[in-house]
């Protein structure tokens, strides 16, 4: 099995200039998205899940009422990989097509 490659301090701030919102905290990849209402938040936070398994990474993410926080970091790299940016790219797709 290929080791997943963790991103150094530079590469993490340039993948980061291409999202908006996110921020790198504590070793991982962070933002904050707010709904209308719970029933929206819980409708996105579904709709990414599934994706999430598709892509076989999860976001270690938490939500109070209309307030989703996601924070994307790869275990077993101990650290930001690819496969953080690949699902916040993802995640963007979707907050925008809701």
């Amino acid at each position: 099995m290929k080791e997943i490659e963790k991103f150094t301090d530079q590469q993490v701030a340039d993948y980061l200039s291409q999202l908006d919102g996110w921020e790198y905290i504590d070793g991982a990849i962070e933002t904050t998205f707010e709904f209308k209402d719970f029933k929206e938040a819980f409708s996105v936070m579904t709709h990414i899940a599934f994706e999430c398994e598709a892509q076989n990474h999860h976001p270690d993410w938490s939500n109070v009422y209309k307030t989703l926080n996601i924070r994307l970091s790869t275990h077993d790299a101990n650290g930001v990989t690819e496969k953080d940016f690949e699902l916040a790219r993802t995640i963007e797709a979707i907050i925008e097509s809701e």
